[in-house]
């Protein structure tokens, strides 16, 4: 909320408390003085008790850097830098992080959801020891390595937020869904998804797949029973296959809903996933799009999705990940408005609770304000050059500027948020600039 960089210094201005000892605030960091537990728990709380006790509860789940020019900042290592271009990989210092976002639907469906941020995890990978340490030490090396693997580290969170929905009785009995990308879309995390808990990721179109055998593919004669039947079309095959129709689903995105083309497979079984867990191929055609109304129509690459889920709505399948992307928007707008990652903490316990902290205050944020500024109707008026259009929803820069106003409104003596400024006279001479500082606060940009 505070003006300028969101480092600790910067919130202790924002509160008014520079004047006063500082050290308290610090050591709340770096000596991990709040549950993180327990506001998780209270977010998931108040994020499921916005939404109706039925149908599955979605989340999403995705890695993310913060980029650091401090070599004895803890986590920092060289990165694959994700905005590079794609004919050269460049690598940057940075700290990678780990987030799950809960889904919370608003109005009907299929309809729009928001993203609300529950966890984020500090996840580093270990230091390499040089080439002449020990072996012990490279035998160290090689077991951190694995413990740190993130898709490992992903399976742990979401087995501890299955434990957290469990105890919340009027939703321990609905699914958890996961939606993913192709990253975490292996067997380290599908083989070790908890009970009532199910994933939907993305795939690659050469994957091969097999269907189950049946019982004449079992040899008659003494032997291993056969864990897997013939081979199945990949994802690219069913998709150009003829002979396979085409559905058409209704799924919102990008502010309507569209007619989804889409072909399915179930149940087949991957090697990756093991023989035990049947899963439902998805292939989504491109979705036809124009850049201006002017534009021919262009298309993008084919979707090719993978579901433990294989009895479930195709339609909740498709627009649970569908609404994936929304966590993409909770990672860019804690970086550029919320400033996850300013704060020049170099503390072990720091670099985990302090972007931890303002992650859980962005997510108090996104709660506090679903009800309230609905389809964008604040209290706040617009400025003079925006349209006033209806908006889907508030945007984090509206909460933002709304929170703004009715903490510092009233110390800044506004007392009619519906007129700051009073029209003047036209004058042929030009007045002079005499900044309003209550409008000059409350619409200030992050």
């Amino acid at each position: 909320m505070g003006l300028g960089r969101h480092t600790v210094t910067g919130n202790i201005c924002a509160a008014g408390r520079q004047f006063q000892n500082w050290n308290p605030d610090y050591r709340q960091f770096s000596h991990s003085r709040y549950d993180a537990d327990r506001i998780a728990g209270v977010i998931l709380r108040e994020t499921l008790d916005q939404q109706s006790n039925t149908g599955p509860v979605v989340a999403a789940m995705d890695d993310s850097i913060m980029r650091k020019r401090g070599k004895k900042t803890p986590g920092v290592a060289w990165r694959r830098d994700p905005l590079g271009p794609p004919f050269q990989v460049n690598f940057v210092r940075a700290q990678r992080f780990l987030q799950i976002s809960l889904a919370l639907p608003q109005g009907q469906q299929p309809g729009p959801a928001r993203m609300v941020p529950f966890d984020f995890l500090h996840a580093p990978t270990p230091v390499k020891p040089k080439k002449n340490a020990p072996p012990e030490q490279w035998k160290l090396y090689r077991e951190e390595q694995r413990q740190a693997n993130i898709v490992r580290q992903g399976a742990a969170r979401v087995k501890r937020l299955r434990e957290m929905i469990d105890h919340q009785s009027p939703h321990a009995h609905r699914p958890l869904w996961i939606t993913v990308d192709g990253r975490f879309t292996n067997k380290n995390l599908i083989r070790n998804l908890p009970p009532q808990t199910h994933l939907i990721g993305r795939i690659r179109k050469d994957a091969n797949f097999f269907f189950p055998p049946q019982a004449n593919d079992q040899p008659k004669a003494a032997g291993r029973r056969k864990r897997y039947g013939p081979q199945a079309p990949t994802p690219e095959q069913l998709r150009s296959d003829p002979n396979t129709p085409w559905q058409e689903i209704p799924v919102f995105a990008a502010g309507k809903t569209h007619r989804f083309k889409i072909k399915t497979l179930a149940p087949i079984l991957w090697k990756t996933a093991g023989a035990q867990i049947p899963l439902r191929l998805i292939v989504i055609a491109p979705l036809g799009y124009r850049p201006r109304k002017e534009s021919r129509l262009l298309y993008r690459e084919p979707a090719f999705l993978i579901s433990t889920d294989t009895q479930a709505s195709l339609q909740a399948l498709i627009q649970a990940f569908v609404w994936r992307w929304e966590i993409e928007v909770n990672i860019r707008d804690e970086k550029q408005i919320v400033g996850v990652g300013e704060a020049q903490v170099r503390n072990q316990n720091s670099v985990q609770t302090q972007p931890q902290f303002a992650t859980f205050a962005y997510a108090i944020l996104i709660l506090a304000a679903n009800g309230v500024l609905k389809k964008c109707d604040h209290t706040l008026p617009l400025p003079k050059w925006r349209k006033p259009i209806s908006k889907p929803r508030a945007a984090t820069m509206d909460m933002i500027q709304q929170l703004r106003a009715e903490l510092w409104g009233k110390a800044l003596g506004v007392k009619n948020f519906g007129d700051f400024r009073k029209d003047t006279i036209d004058d042929m001479k030009p007045a002079k600039l005499i900044p309003h500082l209550p409008s000059a606060v409350l619409y200030a940009s992050a």
